[in-house]
């Protein structure tokens, strides 16, 4: 416990360091375009890039965000780390996306991190959760709702698919869904901005 804890403690730090890097700003910037954050939602994510600026740089952003905390995952994976120490690195990378400080603690609202890092961890959970959230976007055109039902369902997907990493999607999912709370809040309103 006490060896494992000396590898996975700076793997989850480097995890919020690579979740601190930002999709959105990135890809904005390299476009030559307005800070995201005070643009559309205010979000730095792949749905605001999406209601912005077009599915290209939305997709852009998409697989910065979801590929960004591969490197520490992979070295944990390789280390045959046990599925509570993968978790702890995964929500480090997920940290790093909703609280980056360099970006004084402004972040996205971690579901394409998410995404990503359930994609190594339990990838039947994240595809099946990506499924759910392409459908109720097409269907709905809200980001929200589709965000609020997949981290809703992950936990239960994973119970049937992966069980060992429960727990840890249901930190993932609990984590997105805080950092809805003002989605949830504008959906009450009927305030919330459509796709």
């Amino acid at each position: 416990m006490g060896l494992q804890l000396h590898i996975i403690l700076p793997l989850a730090a480097l995890g919020y360091l690579s979740g601190t890097w930002l999709g959105a700003m990135t890809v904005c910037r390299l476009a030559r375009l307005p800070d995201p954050r005070i643009t559309g939602s205010c979000n730095p994510g792949f749905s605001n890039v999406l209601r912005q600026h077009g599915v290209q740089l939305a997709l852009a952003t998409l697989i910065i965000d979801a590929t960004k905390g591969w490197p520490a995952l992979v070295l944990g994976m390789i280390m045959q780390l046990p599925p509570w120490g993968l978790g702890l690195i995964g929500l480090g990378v997920l940290l790093g996306h909703c609280y980056p400080a360099w970006y004084r603690f402004r972040g996205g609202k971690a579901v394409a991190s998410a995404f990503g890092v359930m994609l190594l961890l339990t990838p039947g959970v994240a595809l099946i959760c990506a499924a759910i959230w392409a459908l109720l976007a097409w269907r709905i055109h809200t980001a929200a709702i589709a965000s609020l039902a997949s981290a809703t369902l992950a936990p239960l997907i994973s119970l049937w698919l992966s069980p060992d990493f429960a727990w840890v999607v249901l930190i993932f999912a609990l984590l997105v869904l805080v950092r809805h709370a003002l989605n949830i809040h504008r959906l009450h309103q009927g305030k919330e901005p459509k796709l």
